[in-house]
């Protein structure tokens, strides 16, 4: 596989009458002197006009992560992102390291690795109305992150091995997930880790829920493990180590509707009268955070 003729097939997605108008705005922008705090909420302060930038970023929803604070503009996404940051941060050290978010979504996560001080930061994620919220919100700070259209399927073919990659919220997605374990195992140099989240389901045994349809209102969702089988998905990709580091129940206190996005959120995906259950009456989403290792020796 040509990374570089993919790169070129996919910039042209930039040019669908969906996405122009999008990508026109933000280039409309002003060039603004900035300060950025990157805590919680990304704080972006300079002397910019309110109601052009809001013009802007709401014709660019739906924002997931964030939030994002644009001097007085709040973007109240409908993640806040900084619960999951915040509860990973203590598991990993990503200074002078080669560092890649699969499923990157707008780079909310990788604007906050920037304090760590790594050696490069890439993220990978096809979609062009987040890689324009990321230009959007990368006008202001100016980072140099790299934001590639790809998938996680081209990480074995892509230029460099990685140190540490980031997989959160994306393996229930895929419809073979040993696959998609192995393509985060090839896309890691020697001794490299994988900080992986994603939902399970309680049980000691190894097996995993196969959703008829959907999971919490959410169609591509194909199956939901226990962490047992979980492990032995990572054994079998390849990987050494697998380390739990935390567990979570999402609640509407992380996830929740706002302005900011299109539809529904949380509080519809749940049966109402049972917040332990989904509206298809499956185990409420639950999550796990383990660190995968390709080589421990």
């Amino acid at each position: 596989m040509n990374i570089n003729n993919l790169r070129k097939e996919r910039e042209r997605w930039m040019a669908w009458k969906n996405i122009a108008p999008l990508r026109e705005a933000v280039q409309s922008l002003e060039d603004v002197e900035c300060t950025v705090e990157f805590c919680d909420t990304i704080k972006i302060n300079g002397d910019f006009g309110k109601e052009k930038i809001y013009d802007v970023a709401k014709m660019l929803m739906p924002w997931r992560k964030g939030p994002f604070a644009l001097g007085e503009l709040f973007i109240d996404t409908e993640w806040k992102s900084f619960v999951k940051y915040n509860l990973l941060r203590p598991h990993f050290d990503l200074k002078d390291k080669r560092v890649a978010d699969i499923g990157c979504n707008n780079g909310y996560y990788m604007f906050r690795m920037q304090e760590d001080q790594p050696k490069s930061l890439v993220g990978f994620d096809p979609s062009p109305v987040y890689k324009t919220q990321f230009d959007f919100i990368n006008h202001f700070v100016k980072s140099e992150i790299v934001y590639e259209l790809l998938g996680v399927e081209h990480l074995e073919f892509y230029e460099e091995k990685f140190d540490t990659i980031f997989c959160l919220g994306v393996l229930y997605h895929r419809s073979d997930p040993v696959a998609m374990l192995k393509s985060l195992y090839k896309g890691l140099d020697k001794q490299g880790e994988v900080i992986l989240d994603t939902f399970y389901i309680d049980g000691e045994e190894e097996m995993a829920l196969c959703p008829e349809s959907s999971y919490s209102k959410i169609p591509n969702i194909y199956f939901v493990p226990t962490i047992k089988a979980l492990e032995h998905w990572c054994r079998r990709a390849g990987f050494t180590a697998f380390e739990i580091l935390e567990t979570s129940v999402t609640d509407t206190g992380e996830q929740r509707k706002t302005e900011w996005i299109e539809g529904q959120s949380l509080e519809d995906f749940l049966d109402p009268n049972d917040n332990t259950k989904t509206v298809e009456g499956y185990p409420a989403p639950q999550r796990v955070y383990v660190k995968l290792i390709k080589d421990k020796n």
